[in-house]
């Protein structure tokens, strides 16, 4: 194992909002949580930097990929961190980079649609403060082969509260490297599945919970038709509704938008559907962009309207352009705010983005 010199973030100041001491490591009591986190400074280069760790650098197939990440707040006052991008809770995002024999290995883990942040969503670290987590590569990257992985910690993040949408500069540790022998990155089943009707079936969604999610599968395949036949028709050019959601208009743009939307038609018109309701967590849903066509819908699901800006129909449009053999779409940015200042700021991005698709299909407010 090499290592190299303590990384710093260099995120612009101003990405990372609210605050609430959460997953920290010694953190302090209730009343100094609230203390710090109204002291608590937007990150600003050179305050918090992070460091990537690893007890072996021999891994063997039946051994964890484990590294840790320790964030540390090198400043004199507190700073507030959006910790879907730290590892408080593990890796729900694509936190690191790695690579096998210096090419890309592919990250497997979930893709989430999230509401927009709120105050449980952002912690705070004290001067001085740490926060470590230990992480199990196998998890979310694809170590099937046998080999030299190299790994560091490396995000660049975007101002997800608020309507900037532009990206700040790239948080970097030191780089760590591991021999790792091929393991299998199969997941296991997630439980029984009851199939309904032709290409629709559910696992763990419970009796009334089902009809819902018909519902919902009807209206997104609604909307997914509604806007295939939008850019079918219309005649391509910088209308309301695309550039407001893909930005300043270009005939490759709206040829990759109009085929993105023509495989999300086609996935919920003629595919195999599976919707798993097991997951409690305060999203929308997730899926696993590699296993087609299943979709985890979660808390947040439930309350959404049917139809409408963030609602169920747009939620499964949305999951369902994450799927890498659908149009293999990322999350850029969440919430309309976000998307309208992507769709602005990046128009690359936006055509990659999951909730700029959504809100396309939603098309709410109505644009022409």
């Amino acid at each position: 194992m090499r290592e190299n010199v303590r990384g710093s973030f260099k995120w612009m100041a101003g990405w990372l909002v609210g605050a609430s001491l959460l997953g920290a490591c010694g953190a302090p009591t209730d009343e100094a949580q609230a203390d710090v986190a109204q002291g608590a400074q937007e990150l600003a280069a050179g305050d918090v930097s992070v460091r990537l760790s690893a007890e072996k650098a021999t891994l063997g197939a039946s051994e964890k990929a484990s590294v840790t990440i320790t964030l540390t707040n090198d400043s004199r006052h507190p700073v507030k961190l959006l910790k879907w991008y730290t590892p408080a809770d593990g890796l729900e995002e694509k936190l690191l980079e790695v690579t096998l024999n210096g090419e890309a290995v592919d990250f497997m883990g979930p893709h989430y649609k999230r509401p927009a942040a709120s105050e449980k969503d952002f912690l705070t670290l004290a001067p001085g403060e740490s926060l470590t987590r230990t992480v199990d590569l196998a998890e979310v990257y694809d170590l099937s082969r046998t080999g030299i992985y190299g790994i560091r910690f490396a995000v660049a993040p975007r101002q997800l509260h608020g309507n900037s949408a532009k990206a700040g500069g790239l948080l970097k540790s030191n780089d760590v490297t591991l021999w790792i022998e091929g393991r299998s990155s199969a997941r296991a089943s997630d439980g029984p599945v009851t199939a309904l009707t032709g290409s629709i079936s559910y696992t763990n969604c419970s009796s009334t919970q089902q009809p819902t999610v018909l519902q919902a599968l009807n209206a997104a395949s609604t909307m997914a038709n509604d806007a295939s036949g939008y850019l079918n028709t219309t005649t391509p050019s910088g209308t309301p509704r695309y550039t407001t959601w893909f930005g300043a208009f270009s005939s490759s743009g709206w040829n990759t938008a109009k085929s993105h939307f023509a495989a999300i038609k086609d996935a919920f018109d003629t595919k195999p559907i599976t919707v798993d309701c097991k997951c409690k967590k305060q999203y929308y849903a997730y899926v696993y962009p590699n296993q087609p066509y299943t979709i985890y819908v979660c808390s947040a699901f439930w309350s959404a309207p049917m139809t409408g800006t963030d609602s169920k129909g747009g939620t499964l449009i949305h999951e369902m352009s994450h799927f890498t053999v659908v149009a293999g779409t990322d999350d850029h940015v969440y919430g309309q705010s976000g998307a309208k200042s992507l769709a602005i700021s990046d128009p690359a991005s936006a055509l990659d983005n999951a909730d700029s698709h959504e809100y396309f299909a939603e098309n709410t407010p109505f644009l022409q």
